[in-house]
């Protein structure tokens, strides 16, 4: 696997691979777990050259806390990216990505001013700058991203759309461990208590799911999911939501088959964490 930590050194050694192979590309920052290690195997058998970037962005986080607790383990990582087969490892510095501050920002609209754009305002503008120069910079023919943000997919889908970038999106499941519970890189953060305690995010959401396929409404179903939480004293409920899977705007019923998405976000002890299902 080759490494490169410049924007010049990585887009050379593209440039001497596009016009014979496919690229299929895995943006992260870092912390990696065996979800990511999925998006590269699919991006390994869709492709010739599997690209992966490793870098921690600063103008996405609204919080200075969840920055500085963002884990950070770039030589592990690269270790599990190159066996899981990554060809390309771009791990670039802030210095390198942003060499001037900022001053680009993007609008996503009604994606902005529901859930995870409501509660972290700027957050998306930072989303969509990186990724925007990330594509710019490895110009793939395809990006992998995992479900579990599936409102970044949607804010990234409509990045691809509005300033037509050349790249296949593809949206991937999420991946759980065996008690239910999300793969994220904040999933370290959380001590051994809260861990076992984390579970109960995807207990609300199969409580949730299960109303409404029986006919509950989203109302009633939120309003059970509100309960369940008031019980359990180690969270605090951001959100919980019941929205259309690909446009995030709310619904007031079930969709059609894999359109209806269940998504919130719980405080626990100092570590937020998010997740979704989509049926």
């Amino acid at each position: 696997m080759l490494r490169f930590d410049t924007v010049s050194a990585l887009r050379h050694h593209l440039n001497s691979l596009r016009s014979e192979k496919t690229i299929g590309f895995v943006p992260t920052m870092g912390a990696l777990h065996e979800g990511h290690v999925t998006l590269i195997d699919l991006a390994r058998s869709e492709n010739d050259v599997v690209v992966s970037s490793i870098f921690v962005n600063p103008t996405q986080f609204n919080n200075p806390d969840d920055l500085a607790l963002y884990p950070r383990t770039l030589e592990e990582d690269c270790q599990k990216l190159a066996a899981a087969g990554c060809d390309i490892v771009f791990a670039p510095s802030v210095a390198e990505m942003y060499p001037e501050p900022t001053t680009l920002r993007l609008d996503f609209g009604d994606l902005e001013t529901v859930m995870e754009g409501a509660f972290r305002p700027g957050h998306f503008n930072g989303v969509g700058t990186v990724v925007a120069k990330l594509f710019n910079i490895v110009q793939a023919d395809k990006a992998y991203f995992g479900q579990k943000d599936l409102q970044q997919v949607a804010v990234i889908r409509r990045l691809v759309r509005d300033l037509s970038f050349c790249v296949e999106l593809v949206r991937c499941p999420t991946v759980r461990e065996s008690d239910g519970l999300a793969m994220s890189s904040r999933n370290r953060n959380l001590t051994d208590t809260e861990r076992e305690q984390a579970t109960a995010l995807f207990k609300a959401l199969t409580l949730a799911h299960d109303l409404l396929v029986k006919g509950h409404t989203p109302t009633q179903a939120k309003a059970a999911v509100t309960g369940f939480f008031m019980g359990n004293s180690h969270f605090r409920l951001e959100y919980i939501e019941i929205v259309n899977a690909d446009t995030l705007q709310l619904a007031s019923e079930v969709l059609a088959p894999g359109q209806t998405a269940i998504c919130l976000a719980a405080h626990l002890g100092k570590v937020r964490l998010i997740d979704n299902l989509v049926f």
